[in-house]
């Protein structure tokens, strides 16, 4: 029957601090689980080895509720991935991926649980996470995973096959069926059947102690099933449900706590631990009353072994042994090895030892470990094979020296590496007559451990030797190291490439400067190891990458290296059409780097290097590689807009065809200021829908204004008439007078008269009076601001009080005008206008700003006079008058009409007709 299989992390390609795949290890409510760095490289990989080879059943994985990997690719392995084992090593074999949800439609507030059924054998499974869904609270474009479960079978049943085939045999003449089907969709139902306890939700929602006591309960229901005692397994399924809601309760306290504790809130904390315990207390003791809870079925939460079953980068693989120590009686309490669940007591929870190393469980056996059946014991108690494998060792040896623990932990090897070959002797004959044939023979050896010892000892080495050495004797040993180190570098065990890094980064440092040796060695290291350090940015693991990469850059940044130009003039060597895409984007983001970090001023870097290199990335078959091109070529374009230029096509519109460079030319737009075609065309877009919105707007106010003019002007009419009526009534009284006299010329005074300059006409009807106060009254103007129609005697005045604009404007205490406000301190200062008078000496004209004559009648001897204002631009109207309108068409009606709103409708109209000084004229008149 399928069921949880424990795993380790074996290795992640990195994580942020507090987040470690680690984590991963444990199922409770409170885990936080693993979080990639922040702003990694994409793909990030996780490997876990499972605790025995195994068939798997279920995947089951629990995502991020806003750091979603957008796909999660499965592989699998019968052995350690190549990258550990470098002589026995096996790919992964690829089983599939799944895609994500990017969870924007809950916002980013739920977690998705993905279950992947598959059918897989092997005792390795590496996850590959690949770029992340992008949000608004994912800043760091991070990638991560709460849990992950594996369900499945051993694959390698040996005696247990024939255990079940005779138990089978049996049932059979007995009489059980087991495919019953009163039993099916139960655990004996079906062979597959996978146990509700051994789902991800299960463990991700219940408090880690009562979840243990439910699964205890779980086996004792199955073994009182099994003895046909259905009224204690009906007893023992009903405390299995209670206990569930127990234990998801206690599990919420439980984060709560967490979460108080994070925010400081200690009384809180305090208040909800106590409350745990008095719950479970309160729980506990209600199982006893009913005989359901054993002292030994509570136990305090599991702690999880935070090492791998084998070293990381141990260079054999050790086979699990497949038999199962004997539980409990199989050795004495001292003697037996901690499993992989370790349970304590609840009584007494003493502090966590320190983790022991990984290779410190992985001792030689002495002999074959004793066989038991333990497939009766539950599942969380199995030991670990590792484990198992050490139990059997301290069976057979009690007692270990020092010596034999410092040799397990080397792989199983002596502390003396083998010898040289006679190959490695004639390709180190060099190095070996400088540092030593057993140095040179600890970084040949095929144990890896030997192989960093001696780096780390070449280190101690260097720094220990005096300075007053004499100088041949210092560049031969620096020019030695740095042959090891170089064959160091192409080292695929993870730590002894990173001690390579440390003896190059202590020798360009510190020995060279110590020693006061010349550019000329420093250059020798740099040429030496630098083009290694960039091959292996394009390694399969993204560990390896990232740690060369940021090796590069440190490394260019020196003071005793930038000024050699070196590095730059590696990174800008064309890309070869047969190079790995990691290699490629790798080279491309050291470049971007770099750029940002140097310049292109005497570092290596050139216009004309960069570029070319940066053009033909721009057809490399990577998406990313051209992406970085883009992105580089840009930045050039900021420094050397001229120049850049130069390397490009031309943009037209065959170039733009193409999507890089319409991307280019766009940013291009972007950093001149310039608007790009999309933008142009949406401002073009949106400047002629302003312009049909506003040109209706016009016509509307227009409308509105000519009818306000009318208005005024029945007003007048109507005054008019009320003062010439008693005259009127004394001449009806009058009975001598004749009827024909009753009427006189005074009624019709006003028609076809402009009440503002004084001139009569035919066509000033009540449209064509419109159309003259608008385009033609000597008396009248519009406000270049607001565009409303006032009296030019009482423009100041409206520029100061009435206008839209009145807050731009300010009065100068010399003249009396209206002058916009950033220029009245240069107006006051300059000192260039005419004095005003008062405005019973003189009038203030704000066209032509002179001094005339006082009155009103001044004002149109003045604005209509020849010799008068001759900044009045409507004097024009004398030599081109307009013919007005026929009666009872209004601007919009005929040819004239139109004409006559086509124009005003460009200009925009007046908020309130006349201004109320125009009012005022009309009835001093």
């Amino acid at each position: 029957m399928p069921h949880k299989i424990g795993f380790v992390v074996v290795s992640s390609s990195g994580h942020e601090d507090g987040f470690s795949a680690r984590e991963l290890m444990i199922h409770a409510p409170t885990v936080s689980g693993w979080r990639s760095p922040r702003f990694c490289q994409f793909p990030q990989e996780i490997v876990l080895q499972m605790v025995e080879r195994c068939r798997i059943r279920k995947l089951q994985l629990l995502a991020h509720q806003y750091m979603i990997s957008s796909k999660i690719e499965f592989y699998i392995s019968e052995s350690l991935p190549e990258y550990f084992v470098p002589y026995q090593a096996e790919r992964f074999r690829r089983l599939g991926y799944v895609s994500l949800c990017d969870n924007q439609k809950t916002g980013c507030k739920a977690r998705e649980l993905k279950s992947v059924y598959v059918d897989a054998v092997g005792q390795f499974l590496k996850l590959i996470f690949h770029q992340n869904h992008v949000n608004k609270y994912n800043i760091y474009n991070q990638v991560a995973l709460v849990a992950v479960n594996i369900i499945g079978d051993p694959a390698d049943f040996g005696d247990e096959s024939n255990v079940t085939s005779r138990e089978k045999l049996i049932d059979h003449y007995l009489g059980h069926n087991t495919e019953d089907p009163a039993l099916e969709g139960t655990y004996t139902g079906r062979s597959d059947y996978i146990s509700p306890l051994d789902d991800l939700a299960f463990d991700m929602y219940q408090d880690p102690e009562v979840a243990q006591i439910i699964r205890k309960l779980d086996e004792r229901k199955r073994e009182a099933v099994q003895r046909e005692r259905y009224d204690h397994a009906k007893k023992l399924k009903q405390a299995i449900a209670d206990l569930q809601k127990v234990g998801e309760r206690l599990g919420r306290y439980e984060v709560e706590k967490r979460c108080a504790v994070e925010k400081e809130d200690y009384d809180l904390a305090k208040e909800k631990k106590q409350q745990m315990a008095s719950y479970r207390a309160q729980v506990y003791e209600q199982l006893e009353l009913h005989g359901l809870l054993h002292s030994q079925l509570v136990r305090r939460p599991l702690d999880l072994p935070l090492q791998p079953l084998v070293p990381f980068s141990s260079p054999h693989h050790q086979q699990p042994v497949p038999a199962l120590p004997q539980p409990e009686e199989a050795a004495p309490a001292h003697q037996r090895a901690d499993p992989f669940l370790q349970e304590k007591p609840a009584s007494c929870s003493p502090a966590p030892s320190p983790p022991r190393a990984a290779a410190d469980q992985l001792l030689p056996a002495a002999g074959p470990p004793p066989r038991s059946n333990v497939e009766t014991l539950p599942y969380d108690e199995r030991p670990l094979p590792a484990t198992r494998k050490q139990q059997a060792d301290v069976l057979a040896e009690p007692e270990t020296s020092e010596a034999d623990l410092s040799t397990a932990r080397r792989g199983g090897v002596s502390g003396e590496p083998e010898p040289l070959s006679e190959k490695a002797l004639r390709e180190a004959g060099s190095a070996i007559e400088v540092l030593g044939e057993t140095l040179v023979a600890g970084a040949y050896s095929k144990t890896w451990s030997c192989r960093e010892d001696a780096l780390l000892g070449l280190c101690r080495r260097l720094m220990e030797v005096p300075v007053g050495t004499p100088k041949e004797d210092v560049k031969n040993t620096l020019r030695a190291s740095v042959f090891l180190v170089r064959k160091a570098m192409k080292d695929i065990v993870t730590s002894v490439f990173q001690a390579s890094l440390k003896l190059l980064k202590m020798m360009i440092t510190q020995y060279i400067p110590k020693h006061q040796l010349s550019k000329l060695e420093t250059a020798h290291c740099v040429d030496r190891t630098i083009p290694v350090v960039l091959a292996r940015t394009g390694d399969s693991s993204a560990r390896l990458r990232v740690m060369a990469s940021n090796f590069i850059q440190e490394v260019a940044l020196f003071e005793e290296v930038k000024p050699l130009q070196i590095i730059p003039t590696y990174l800008v060597q064309p890309l070869k059409a047969n190079c790995s895409a990691h290699l490629a984007m790798s080279q491309m983001d050291l470049l971007a780097r770099l750029l940002r970090d140097l310049g292109t001023g005497s570092t290596g870097f050139t216009v004309d290097n960069v570029m070319k290199f940066a053009v033909s990335a721009l057809e490399h078959r990577v998406f990313e590689v051209r992406e970085t091109a883009v992105r580089i070529i840009l930045d050039m374009y900021r420094q050397h807009q001229a120049l850049t230029l130069e390397y490009l096509p031309p943009d037209d519109s065959n170039t733009r065809r193409n999507i890089l460079y319409k991307t280019l030319f766009e940013g291009f737009a972007k950093i001149d200021g310039r608007p790009t075609d999309a933008e142009v065309k949406a401002q073009k877009r949106a400047a002629t829908e302003e312009a049909e919105k506003q040109k209706k707007e016009e016509i509307k106010v227009l409308q509105g204004q000519l009818a306000v003019l009318q208005e005024m002007q029945t007003q007048v009419q109507e005054k008019d008439s009320n003062a010439s009526q008693p005259k009127n009534q004394v001449l009806q009284g009058r009975k001598a007078a004749p009827p024909e006299a009753q009427e006189t010329p005074g009624d019709h005074y006003l028609d076809n008269l402009c009440i503002f300059c004084g001139e009569r006409s035919e066509s000033f009807t009540e449209e064509g009076l419109d159309l003259h106060y608008w385009k033609h009254c000597l008396m009248l103007t519009r406000c270049h601001h607001c565009r409303q129609v006032v009296e030019i005697s009482s423009l100041t005045e409206h520029l100061l009080t009435e206008c839209d604009k009145k807050d731009a404007f300010g009065k100068c205490h010399r003249c009396s005008e209206a002058v916009p406000k950033e220029e009245l301190p240069e107006h006051i200062k300059m000192k260039a206008c005419h004095p005003a008078k008062s405005e019973k000496l003189a009038n203030r004209c704000p066209l032509c700003h002179e001094n005339f004559t006082p009155g009103e009648e001044a004002w149109k001897v003045h604005l209509m006079g020849p010799a008068g204002c001759t900044r009045n631009l409507r004097k024009t109207h004398i030599l081109h008058k307009a013919q007005a309108p026929l009666p009872g068409k209004g601007p919009t009606g005929t040819k004239s009409g139109s004409s006559g709103a086509k124009s005003g409708s460009k200009i925009p109209t007046p908020k309130g007709g006349l201004s109320k000084s125009s009012n005022r004229t009309h009835t001093k008149r």
